[in-house]
């Protein structure tokens, strides 16, 4: 009996191969795990589902906003921290913004110009303005200063631009504060410090955070987005900042909103890791049962 070609042996054998690896690894392995998944993790296999009224309002995993239609926080309800996650909190473009601490200088948005899709030119916030500006914000909702350090007062960050490089100034810049406003500092070393001119190309001088002499009252996570964009929790801390706001809201006693908080409060993960947090979600949802 004259013998199969080499060839179609050696592609007979990867076809075989890839029908029985199909079989096994498409078919049957992701039919045994969600099998196993489904009788022994049930509701966290399913997106772990929170529902209210027999219907499902959120995830006990993922987070969300509340806000109204203007985006606005709604005042009656906990906030829960920023998300980088595509417009907010989604799942399919799961991420942080990937800016770094050296991320200091904003690109300021020249008047009248537009963008390569003829939109209004927006610039570019740093993202050290999107935590001053974040927690001017917070500042003002819950009624507490919004300062913070390496924040001017109107909520950009605190950053010159100096020139020359290197040895006596004679140019001082405030870099994130567009013309007309006024420079947070009226002198560096003796030189008058200018607002920042859209457009301006401010490169080749030396950048200078400037730490001012605030203390923080809005918490870390009030201001900045989880790694994955999507945390459904905020700190015990942050929560408490919101209780008063959400009792007066409410018209319950600032007693009644603390033990909620407590109530929706997690330990450390295994005992040890991490920080207790509070869940968004959870919480509101308890409020709003009363």
């Amino acid at each position: 009996m004259e013998r199969m070609p080499g060839w179609l042996r050696q592609h007979i054998a990867a076809l075989r191969a890839l029908l029985v690896l199909t079989v096994l690894l498409g078919a049957l392995y992701p039919l045994a795990v969600t099998g196993v998944a489904q009788g022994l993790l049930n509701g966290r296999a399913n997106g772990s589902p929170v529902e209210k009224d027999g219907r499902v309002v959120g995830s006990a995993l993922i987070g969300q906003s509340f806000t109204g239609p203007d985006g606005a926080p709604i005042r009656k309800y906990f906030q829960s921290r920023p998300s980088a996650a595509g417009a907010g909190y989604d799942p399919m473009a799961s991420g942080a913004s990937n800016l770094g601490p050296e991320n200091v200088l904003d690109v300021l948005a020249v008047p009248g110009a537009t963008d390569a899709h003829g939109k209004p030119d927006t610039g570019r916030q740093s993202l050290l303005t999107q935590v001053c500006a974040r927690s001017r914000a917070a500042g003002a909702l819950e009624g507490v200063s919004g300062a913070r350090p390496y924040c001017t007062p109107d909520g950009v960050g605190a950053v010159l631009k100096v020139f020359p490089a290197v040895g006596t100034p004679t140019r001082v810049v405030s870099v994130n504060q567009a013309c007309p406003a006024a420079p947070f500092v009226a002198e560096y070393r003796g030189v008058k410090v200018e607002c920042g001119r859209p457009g301006e190309d401010y490169s080749a001088g030396r950048t200078v955070p400037v730490r001012g002499t605030a203390r923080a009252v809005v918490p870390a996570d009030a201001v900045t987005a989880s790694g994955s964009g999507l945390d459904p929790h905020i700190s015990v801390a942050y929560a408490r900042l919101q209780a008063s706001r959400v009792a007066r809201e409410r018209g319950l006693p600032l007693e009644r909103v603390r033990h909620l908080i407590d109530e929706n409060t997690s330990g450390r993960a295994l005992g040890f890791m991490g920080e207790p947090a509070v869940n968004v979600l959870t919480l509101n949802l308890a409020l709003d049962k009363g």
